[in-house]
């Protein structure tokens, strides 16, 4: 076990990184606080199972091939490429901003898909494999109060402080009744976004489809545009994967 976490701090040290892919191995050492000779038997065990590479000349290191690989094959059984990817497609040219798919793990969410829209060159960029604390943002909002309670309240009770909770637990019965969430300028000043939950076919929460926008310029009538849209290729995505579709109101939930 101790190997396995040793080598997950090594995978997060070269992963977490937004400047540097490639790093030494004195680098790693000081990063992960072990000795160089333990690291360079670590790095060694791990260039054999394909998690990491070395440049031969430099001698550094970076992320093996082997992610990708098993990256890819995850990707394809979430059916993002026959099902999801081209709602989303549609979504982004319809409203032309970015277009998220997040997905719950623990106590955060990771971006697994983004549509950009080329034809907005004012645009919020979140890279993919980024986790955000499911407290934060409508994406992570919409998942909470569509979720199973007790998983839900397990998740604000390590997450929300006391003194906000009750006003945390209105916010999310609020998106329950509404179907949607929104949120703005709580992840970056001056932007925001509007979510819708996704089901499979159990019925069961999978994800979060998500708006993301610059708040300059933004009217009225394209704030709402955008809710009706996100709450439409969410009922949308959800069908294609065997759901059962509901049409969330402030008073009743019925079953279409």
């Amino acid at each position: 076990m101790q190997t396995i976490d040793r080598a997950m701090q090594v995978i997060k040290v070269l992963a977490q990184s937004d400047t540097k892919n490639w790093f030494s191995i004195t680098d790693l050492s000081k990063e992960c606080d072990l000795p160089v000779s333990t690291m360079h038997r670590l790095l060694q065990s791990m260039i054999k199972h394909g998690l990491i590479q070395q440049d031969p000349n430099l001698k550094l290191y970076s992320m093996g091939y082997s992610w990708l690989e098993y990256g890819l094959k995850m990707y394809d059984t979430f059916d993002f490429v026959g099902l999801i990817r081209p709602e989303m497609e549609s979504l982004m040219h319809q409203v032309e901003e970015s277009v998220y798919f997040s997905k719950p793990i623990g106590l955060e969410a990771l971006v697994v898909e983004r549509i950009d829209c080329p034809h907005n060159p004012i645009r919020i960029y979140d890279q993919l494999g980024i986790r955000i604390p499911m407290n934060i943002g409508a994406a992570n909002k919409v998942m909470l109060a569509h979720m199973n309670r007790d998983e839900a309240l397990k998740i604000i009770s390590e997450l929300v402080p006391k003194e906000e909770m009750d006003s945390f637990l209105q916010q999310l019965n609020t998106i329950q009744q509404t179907g949607f969430g929104e949120s703005h300028g709580e992840k970056t000043k001056g932007t925001s976004s509007v979510a819708a939950p996704i089901f499979n076919h159990s019925n069961e929460l999978i994800g979060a489809l998500s708006i993301g926008y610059v708040d300059i310029n933004q009217t009225d009538e394209k704030k709402q545009l955008l809710i009706e849209k996100v709450l439409q290729y969410g009922l949308r995505i959800s069908a294609k994967l065997g759901n059962k579709l509901y049409i969330h109101t402030k008073k009743n939930i019925k079953e279409i």
